[in-house]
C-alpha cells in the first residue's frame, strides 16, 4: 500500500533494566517472565539480523519437514516460531505460542540471556544461540531498522555506526549480547552456540552438529533436501519465510532478506570507520574468552 508509513510509528528507545528496549517487546514484561516452558521447548536466541530466520526455518524443517508439510506452504514462518516478547495487540507472542499444540515448540527471541524467562532454564530446555561477525551485523541491523516501521529511526549510517559501537541500540550491546550468551553456554550444556559464518561457510556440516545436538539422525536424502532449501536466495523467494506478508515492514525500502552474505560491511565502512572499530573492537573483547575464528 502506498501509504504504508502512515499506519505504523516508529518507536523510542527507552532504558529498560540497563538495556535500551521499546515498549513493544517490554509491554507484556510480567506474562513474559511468566511463560512456562516445556521440557521440549526449543529456544532461538540472537542479537538482532544474526540469522534467526535461518535458523527457524532449519529447525521447522528438521521437526515438521516430513510429518507436516503442508505447514510450509500455508503458514508463515514467523506464525510457526512465534517471537516471544513481541506485543501485537489484540492477540501476542506469548499467547501463540502457549497455544501451539505441536511440540517442540519452537520459540525465538533476541533477549540478551539476562532477560530469558526462568523457566526455560528450569525446565532444562534446549537453547540455540546464533553469533554473528559484529561488522556484517551492525549493517544487516541498519537496513532492517530502515524498512521496519516500527523500529527506532536509524537515522542515517555515520550516526548508526556510532550508536552501534556504544550500544545504543534496540537490545544494547553486541558485545554484551554475545559475551553474556558465550558465558552462560560455559555452565550449561543445554545451549549450542553457533556461528553464522561456519552456516555460510557449509550448512550440512552446521545442521549434522544441530542434530547432534537435537538428538534427530537425518538421512542423507533428507540432509540434503534441507541443506538446499535453506539456501539464502531460496528462502528469499519463499513468502512464507521472507516476511513478504508482514505490514509492518515496507519492501520498496529494503527487502527484509537483504543479502546474507560474508563480508557486505565492506560496502558501508568507510576506512576511517574501519579503523575506529577495529580498535574499538580489541579494546573491548581482548579480556573476553569468546574468540570469532573469522576476522574482523
Amino acid at each position: 500500500m502506498d501509504n504504508i508509513t502512515d499506519l505504523f510509528h516508529r518507536e523510542v528507545l527507552f532504558d529498560f533494566h540497563g538495556v535500551p528496549m521499546i515498549q513493544r517487546f517490554t509491554t507484556n514484561w510480567e506474562k513474559i517472565q511468566n511463560f512456562q516452558a516445556r521440557p521440549d521447548d526449543i529456544l532461538i536466541a540472537t542479537y538482532p539480523k544474526a540469522g534467526t530466520t535461518w535458523v527457524s526455518y532449519i529447525l521447522d524443517l528438521l521437526y515438521f519437514g516430513q510429518t507436516s508439510p503442508e505447514r510450509q506452504t500455508s503458514i508463515p514462518l514467523s506464525e510457526r516460531v512465534p517471537f516471544l516478547e513481541l506485543t501485537v495487540s489484540p492477540t501476542n507472542s506469548v499467547d501463540k505460542a502457549e497455544n501451539i499444540t505441536t511440540s517442540p515448540r519452537l520459540i525465538k527471541t533476541h533477549f540478551p540471556v539476562q532477560f530469558v524467562p526462568k523457566s526455560f532454564w528450569e525446565q532444562n530446555c534446549k537453547i540455540i544461540y546464533v553469533a554473528r561477525n559484529a561488522k556484517d551485523n551492525m549493517v544487516s541491523f541498519f537496513h532492517f531498522d530502515r524498512m521496519a516501521l516500527t523500529q527506532p529511526d536509524p537515522g542515517d549510517w555515520s550516526s548508526y555506526f556510532k550508536r552501534f559501537l556504544e550500544g545504543k541500540l534496540l537490545y544494547g550491546s553486541w558485545y554484551d549480547h554475545v559475551n553474556g550468551w558465550w558465558k552462560k553456554k560455559q555452565t550449561d550444556n543445554k545451549i549450542h552456540y553457533m556461528f553464522y559464518e561456519d552456516m555460510i561457510e557449509d550448512t550440512g556440516h552446521e545442521i549434522d552438529k544441530l542434530c547432534g545436538f537435537l538428538g534427530l539422525s537425518l538421512s542423507v536424502e533428507e540432509k540434503k533436501r534441507i541443506s538446499g532449501g535453506v539456501q539464502f536466495d531460496n528462502m528469499k523467494r519463499n513468502n512464507m519465510v521472507n516476511y513478504s506478508t508482514s505490514q509492518v515492514m515496507d519492501f520498496k525500502i529494503s527487502p527484509f532478506m537483504r543479502k546474507g552474505k560474508v563480508g557486505d560491511w565492506k560496502n558501508h565502512f568507510t576506512v576511517a570507520q574501519n579503523e575506529e572499530f577495529d580498535e574499538d573492537y580489541k579494546q573491548t573483547m581482548k579480556n573476553s574468552p569468546l574468540k570469532f575464528h573469522w576476522e574482523v
